[in-house]
């Protein structure tokens, strides 16, 4: 028999993490610790990781969500996946943490990854800023040696972000540098297509959200007819029901959807998506939602168990000043996990 406890704990960017939403400094957490009752030192860890501006469960009384939530699986002995359906990042939390508290082993899946024996290419992420903050962070992106590299853009002016992917475009091929985009929603639709055939030009692999969610009509013409694939990510979220999930891929049909199980129905959740997406022949890849080590941990382990081919948005573990501390690096272009390696800082967070 297990017991719960909550940690709340507050991450801070190193830098400031600009969207086309906003800039975040800080990002709030909850650690979820499944206790087992005689047996203190048997474990799991999960972490809910919402988005106040962005998560379809968020609301100012998410703590006392998160605590009813905890004491009814503390009461079953059981996390309820469709009760729990509508609260993607808690279902996140808590079955993640079932899965750590099950396997008694921060290698929550047996993959090649999940044993060290070889990492999942990631793509570089490059924050918005102004034109001189974004382009030296995408030469040390470079210099890392990232050969897919995602900007977000839609925050500065267009032909800047433009100049900005011409500058890329003139020292790598699109065979030795792979270009994604990510607008998040910031385009307006009556001159999406225009900015969207300038990209065209510049051989973008895709663009994420180019208008804002909910849009269903508009982003199915988008997608029949813009030169660039089409990721739906924001499209996604506070979609839960397979009836809806299925629904709106059928309508829309786009080239790619983006899976962060914090956002769009946890693990499980994501499961579904790829059955449909896979069904209708549409693809897709693995991003985290700016989650501590803890998430990503669990995400990246999950997603080693897919039939991945292309690079991951798996990097943001990076972001904090006070992240924590678990055997997962970036080496190059590639996230390692460690099996043998040292977790510090994790008893301070088990023992409050």
């Amino acid at each position: 028999m297990f017991k719960i406890e909550i940690v709340p704990y507050t991450l801070k960017f190193k830098n400031p993490a600009g969207t086309s939403r906003g800039v975040y400094i800080d990002h709030k957490v909850w650690y979820i610790i499944f206790k087992n009752c005689n047996n203190p030192s048997h474990i799991g860890i999960g972490e809910c990781a919402p988005l106040p501006d962005l998560s379809c469960d968020y609301s100012d009384e998410y703590e006392q969500q998160l605590k009813s939530f905890c004491k009814t699986v503390e009461e079953k002995q059981l996390v309820d996946s469709a009760s729990l359906k509508n609260y993607p990042s808690i279902l996140f939390g808590l079955e993640t943490a079932m899965r750590h508290y099950q396997q008694q082993s921060w290698q929550l899946w047996d993959t090649r990854f999940s044993r060290g024996e070889e990492g999942i290419k990631i793509n570089g992420l490059i924050w918005m800023g102004d034109f001189s903050e974004m382009k030296s962070r995408i030469e040390a992106a470079l210099e890392k040696g990232f050969r897919c590299i995602k900007l977000k853009i839609g925050a500065i002016d267009f032909n800047k972000e433009i100049e900005l992917l011409k500058y890329i475009r003139q020292q790598f091929t699109p065979e030795e540098l792979e270009l994604r985009v990510d607008a998040n929603g910031g385009f307006s639709y009556h001159d999406v297509l225009v900015k969207l055939n300038q990209l065209a030009e510049l051989n973008i692999h895709s663009i994420e959200q180019p208008i804002k969610a909910g849009l269903q009509k508009d982003m199915s013409y988008l997608c029949r007819n813009s030169l660039i694939p089409i990721a739906l990510d924001e499209e996604l979220i506070g979609i839960n029901s397979y009836v809806e999930k299925k629904s709106l891929l059928t309508t829309i049909n786009p080239q790619y959807i983006i899976l962060k199980p914090s956002l769009h129905g946890g693990i499980s959740g994501c499961e579904e998506w790829i059955s449909i997406a896979e069904e209708l022949g549409i693809g897709y890849w693995i991003t985290s939602a700016l989650e501590s080590n803890i998430g990503l941990n669990s995400i990246s382990q999950w997603c080693s168990t897919l039939n991945i081919s292309i690079p991951q948005g798996l990097g943001t573990g990076s972001l904090y000043l006070n992240n924590t501390p678990l055997p997962l690096e970036i080496k190059g272009e590639y996230l390692w996990f460690d099996p043998e390696g040292s977790f510090p800082g994790i008893n301070k967070i088990i023992n409050g």
